[in-house]
């Protein structure tokens, strides 16, 4: 079963990728810099969104699954707070304007297929604001094993050949290789 079936799959039940807490990593971003327009890639039911826009953020945040979108609506709705959530496919995105101050993925990126990422790289190049931050967090992937997602050193270098790396901590997830991956685009 293909990474993108298994997701869908896991959306009509609670994934365990959705545990309702954003991760401490963005929570350190959020209180290190200020707000501006963030861009939440592979949303989900909204939670990073959601706490992004508490916070003072002008978020948008982007699925494929209608389901989770509608959810991620729901939720924000009684937080109290506005995000502009839009279903779609992270390696397309043709109507989402440039200029996010930070783009965020937690668990997207490593599931996608080789020429996936190559257009989601595009996406993030053309909707990074110079001087703008990209928080990666995904699986770490064998290179010899193309046909299962994760971030791989060859990901990693396509990142890193436009954006600066800011720091990469690697740890464990679920019995998985996992990593956090800060980047910052230069100033123009």
């Amino acid at each position: 079963m293909n990474s993108c079936l298994r997701f869908w799959l896991a959306s009509f039940a609670r994934p365990p990728w959705d545990t309702g807490i954003s991760p401490p990593e963005l929570l350190e971003f959020i209180r290190a810099h200020p707000p501006g327009r963030a861009l939440d890639l592979g949303c989900g039911t909204g939670t990073n969104a959601i706490t992004l826009a508490q916070n003072g953020w002008q978020t948008t945040g982007v699925d494929f699954i209608a389901r989770s979108i509608h959810q991620a609506e729901r939720k924000a709705q009684q937080a109290g707070v506005s995000v502009h959530f839009l279903v779609d496919s992270v390696s397309h995105l043709p109507t989402l304007a440039g200029g996010f101050d930070l783009i965020l993925d937690v668990g997207c990126y490593h599931g996608l297929a080789p020429l996936d990422k190559y257009r989601y790289f595009q996406n993030v190049l053309r909707l990074l604001a110079a001087g703008g931050y990209y928080l990666l967090y995904g699986f770490i992937g064998a290179e010899n094993q193309t046909n299962l997602p994760g971030i791989t050193a060859a990901d990693v270098a396509m990142l890193t050949s436009n954006l600066h790396l800011i720091s990469r901590v690697d740890g464990m997830d679920r019995s998985h290789s996992s990593t956090w991956l800060h980047f910052k685009r230069p100033p123009a």
